[in-house]
């Protein structure tokens, strides 16, 4: 089987690493001329760490990793006004939990492929054809023929737009705007420390969490009724965070040029259907779960996998399925979760930061701990073992 994947971010990369591991052709086409350096650091879990072990990878993941002892919430003058100890959850997670920049899981990704694995960067997808037989990809001045096009290029998929249709059918705005990059300081680096810093803030927020190479990697969402994106968006950040205080002014002076910036609206993904033909969506192409819910990357990792595992054993209709019957309803759980919880994401009212940072508090305590890791693991947790379980039994 020949298999064309468009993107080659997390998901892309998953899908590569699982259908060349069970010996498809795969051609990645990715519309970026390179790696991206932008990204956040995200806590990687549940389904997606059980898939990565499956793959292999999980080694280089944990090596590439970063210790985190706390989570804290700063006031305007940088003093703590509620933590949570990072490590409490990891061992309510039996150690199955690490902290890991988004660039640093896909370099853990791409350097797994094998050389078989033909990535293309430079390669946007601009025409997608299903020609019965087999579906005909068009990257700029490329053609590729495959038996199978996966659309693992992200929230504004070109390979959805093609064949689905526009994104106003299916994207769902929750009301924020979100960005992330990178910079040099000492002193910020400094302060950090292991912590993820957070200000303790209403309507807007900026975190910290210090890299390995002295650097510091920024994170910040703020409300806005408008899913517009900004042109400029250095200078929209520091209009819209600028009013902060503690480290905030001096991170946003060091703040890079806007195309440095991640920069997007924090939004869902919501389709009837995941595949038409011999196209099949992954990943936040198809089932974006939101900044709010958490474990985007994780669902990515493990829905690769779980495709993968149904393409190797059912036709190919028969394999886009499965896939969509066992991840639609752990795709769903967060949807609903991150709707329910995005008044309490960020809160609007000193009444709603008084809350959040008892709970926090709360989240402390030895038998909270554990339920607290458990509501996060979801449901999520059980799909890749689950599916592994099954096809153990099967073979005996």
């Amino acid at each position: 089987m020949k298999v064309a994947v468009c993107g080659a971010g997390i998901t892309g990369l998953a899908v590569a690493n699982k259908l060349v591991g069970d010996g498809a052709e795969v051609v990645v086409l990715e519309r970026a001329p390179a790696p991206r350096e932008q990204g956040y650091m995200i806590d990687f879990f549940g389904a997606g760490f059980d898939a990565a072990e499956e793959l292999g990878v999980l080694p280089r993941i944990r090596e590439l990793a970063y210790r985190v002892d706390e989570a804290s919430l700063l006031d305007e003058q940088g003093r703590r006004r509620a933590s949570a100890r990072y490590t409490t959850f990891a061992r309510a997670m039996r150690d199955r939990l690490c902290g890991i920049m988004r660039p640093d899981l896909e370099q853990a990704l791409r350097e797994h492929l094998p050389p078989t694995v033909d990535l293309r960067f430079g390669a946007g997808v601009t025409a997608v054809e299903d020609l019965g037989d087999r579906v005909q990809v068009t990257a700029g001045d490329q053609v590729v023929e495959a038996d199978v096009l996966v659309g693992a290029d992200g929230i504004h998929s070109a390979v959805r737009r093609l064949v689905f249709g526009e994104d106003g059918e299916f994207l769902r705005y929750l009301g924020f705007h979100t960005a992330a990059f990178v910079f040099t300081d000492p002193e910020i680096h400094h302060a950090i420390g292991d912590r993820f810093c957070l200000t303790d803030t209403i309507g807007r927020q900026m975190g910290f969490y210090g890299l390995r190479d002295g650097r510091v990697a920024a994170f910040a969402v703020h409300r806005t009724g408008d899913p517009r994106l900004p042109g400029d968006t250095r200078a929209a950040l520091r209009q819209e965070y600028g009013s902060l205080g503690w480290l905030v002014p001096r991170a946003l002076r060091r703040c890079p040029p806007s195309e440095a910036v991640y920069y997007d609206q924090v939004a869902q993904i919501v389709m009837p259907s995941w595949s038409r033909g011999r196209v099949v969506l992954a990943g936040d192409a198809c089932s974006a779960v939101s900044l709010i819910a958490g474990q985007g990357a994780s669902l990515g990792v493990a829905g690769a996998f779980v495709l993968g595992e149904q393409l190797q054993n059912r036709s190919i209709t028969e394999a886009f399925t499965e896939y969509e019957r066992l991840m639609r309803p752990v795709a769903e759980e967060k949807q609903a979760v991150a709707r329910r919880s995005a008044r309490w994401f960020l809160p609007e009212s000193p009444l709603q930061l008084g809350i959040r940072r008892a709970a926090l508090r709360l989240s402390r305590l030895p038998v909270l701990d554990r339920y607290v890791a458990a509501v996060l693991a979801g449901k999520s947790t059980a799909v890749v073992t689950n599916l592994r379980r099954s096809a153990a039994e099967v073979a005996r």
